[in-house]
């Protein structure tokens, strides 16, 4: 049974709420569950973690290394954008990261446009909505054993 932390940054959890023009007006709860269902019925065990800081995210993604997790699908929100440090986060530990973004950040705001993480992980899915989430899973279980670093 893979193991997969599902790893939301800032903001996501007001998701329902914030901006429902954009991201709709399912709440975070109901994507958990989304997710949640279809990690079961995939036969993943999935790991849910939401943070607006920094430091817990980066605590985080090592706490699934030394878990020994198989992966990790991760909304930076924000953060995709400014930290350096998330990117060092997750080139330094050997798992598969898949980020996801609800939205298409190429069709949002200049700023959204660059993903200091992006190019830590194995790959990025964007602009499905909360489909994003539900391709990730499915990418990571496509993996064998590859991971950030060996591409």
């Amino acid at each position: 049974m893979k193991r997969i932390l599902i790893l939301n940054g800032p903001n996501i959890n007001l998701t329902g709420i914030r901006e429902p023009e954009i991201y709709g007006t399912k709440t975070y709860a109901e994507l958990m569950e989304d997710i949640r269902d279809f990690g079961k019925s995939r036969g993943c065990s999935l790991t849910f973690l939401q943070s607006n800081s920094e430091g817990s995210l980066i605590d985080a993604i090592q706490m699934a290394w030394k878990e020994n997790m198989d992966g990790i699908v991760f909304n930076p929100g924000g953060y995709a954008h400014t930290s350096v440090a998330l990117r060092d986060a997750i080139s330094s530990v050997p798992l598969p990261t898949v980020e996801v973004h609800m939205t298409n950040i190429d069709n949002r705001e200049s700023f959204r446009r660059t993903s200091l993480t992006a190019g830590a992980c194995l790959g990025t899915i964007a602009g499905f909505g909360f489909r994003s989430y539900l391709l990730a899973i499915e990418a990571l279980l496509g993996q064998s054993s590859q991971t950030n670093a060996g591409l």
